[in-house]
């Protein structure tokens, strides 16, 4: 909007290759335009008629790919994660509803009835939860609806390659491929994501795993591994804090998790006996995590965890448990697509215009996660990490009222805080620190009055 390119995104597409260097700047410039107002269209955002037809023209150029645009940001994320041991690459799948989009070329089905997108998302974390980057995005719309001719069985016996859950697959080579070289790699998913192949597919390439188990496997003693978990000694107990529930209407809380674990020799799914080539078993480790006192009229929590990772205590099960945790900080991630950023707003003539979008969108939503999460676990970091000087000064000077500025750099938390004030947020003790919501209405007061700081 005030035609400055922001510091974040010119180290975001640092190693961006296209040979053209004009539309080079036209993508980091339309970044910086749109993360100034992520909720506003591409015409409300660019700030000018001229502006808003260059991003379309951007949109529309072969020249520029989703593989060049996740390819560089890619490299940025890997740059984040170095000499970082342990990394999370967490994925899960968001659908995103353009039922008013009929006449957009290319577009499906998300579900049986409605049109739109299945985007799946593998992002990569710190094990304390902090945002490094996407390593892989696709989105998948059907041709027609779901074909209701075919039984459920019918639909379980086909290769896992026919099938839309060949995406878990997919993004764990892809993820596994692009890590930084010397992190160990958790992959991380919830139910969905319990699919023998898989489990198969990380032993074989010598990744590591924790994932929310649904299914009730069959050892190679033909016992199903649940009932056989029961019946083992607790190795301990640990705390976990229930994040509060609006629709549920229950507020936040401490749980305290009665530990199991036993390791498993688990056989292949009979539907998969004619796959040769799958593993016929696999070495794996079952751990529950399941709250045996929970408060009266309170559905109790249970966790059942698939790994292979090494556990051979209460200590190593906690681990795994700690890194299943930060699961739900991709459904943060989807709640600032769809709330933030408004993507199932975005209007596009054709579903790749629509897939380029979602992608510039969500490298926007990981840098206020990246802003709002790190004030939280690094709160003494100084915040020209993230802000520019003159967004620092402005900020400070917006959130104090004051016209004084501040001679050096001061925290992320206060920066953080500072933001959140102008998103609206009271800084009462009761509220806890700023939520991603207030964070992003904040930044965009920040850019506004930012852009217009000289004729102030």
């Amino acid at each position: 909007m005030n035609g400055v390119i922001k510091d974040w995104v010119k180290r975001e597409f640092e190693t961006l290759r296209i040979n053209n260097a004009r539309l080079t700047r036209r993508l980091m410039m339309s970044i910086s335009d749109i993360s100034e107002q992520p909720n506003k269209s591409v015409w409300l955002a660019s700030g000018s008629r001229s502006n808003a037809k260059a991003v379309y023209r951007m949109l529309k150029n072969d020249d520029l790919t989703k593989s060049d645009v996740l390819s560089a940001h890619r490299n940025a994320t890997s740059v984040r994660g170095k000499n970082i041991p342990i990394l999370l690459a967490i994925q899960d799948t968001m659908s995103v509803n353009y039922s008013g989009h009929t006449k957009t070329e290319g577009l499906g089905y998300s579900c049986e009835k409605a049109l739109g997108l299945n985007v799946h998302s593998c992002l990569l974390f710190t094990p304390e939860g902090i945002p490094l980057g996407l390593l892989d995005q696709s989105a998948i719309t059907r041709i027609k609806s779901a074909d209701t001719r075919k039984t459920k069985e019918e639909k379980k016996q086909r290769p896992i390659e026919e099938k839309e859950s060949n995406r878990w697959l997919e993004a764990l080579k892809t993820a596994s491929e692009n890590a930084p070289e010397q992190a160990t790699l958790v992959h991380i998913a919830d139910r969905e994501g319990d699919i023998y192949e898989l489990y198969a597919l990380a032993e074989r390439t010598g990744q590591k795993f924790v994932i929310r188990a649904i299914y009730d496997r069959i050892n190679t003693e033909n016992e199903h591994i649940r009932e056989k978990l029961n019946g083992v000694s607790p190795v301990g107990k640990m705390k976990a804090t229930i994040p509060a529930n609006r629709k549920n209407n229950t507020k936040e809380r401490t749980a305290v998790l009665t530990i199991r674990f036993e390791h498993f020799e688990v056989k292949k799914p009979r539907r998969r006996n004619n796959n040769e080539v799958l593993e016929s078993t696999l070495n794996l480790c079952l751990i529950s995590l399941k709250e045996e006192s929970p408060p009266e009229k309170t559905e109790a929590i249970e966790w059942l965890l698939m790994t292979n990772l090494t556990v051979d205590s209460a200590q190593d099960a906690m681990t795994a448990a700690e890194y299943y945790k930060q699961r739900w900080k991709i459904e943060r991630f989807h709640y600032v697509l769809k709330s933030g950023c408004e993507i199932e707003k975005i209007q596009q003539r054709s579903v790749d215009g629509i897939e380029m979008m979602i992608l510039l969108y969500s490298i926007i939503s990981v840098h206020i996660m990246q802003l709002t999460f790190i004030s939280r676990q690094y709160p003494h970091t100084p915040c020209e990490l993230i802000f520019s000087k003159d967004e620092w000064v402005t900020l400070y000077r917006a959130a104090n009222r004051t016209k004084n500025s501040p001679l050096t750099p001061y925290s992320m938390a206060d920066a953080v805080l500072y933001v959140a004030m102008l998103g609206g947020f009271s800084g009462s003790k009761s509220d806890g620190p700023p939520g991603l919501k207030v964070v992003w209405l904040g930044l965009n007061a920040l850019y506004i009055l930012n852009a217009y700081r000289e004729f102030i």
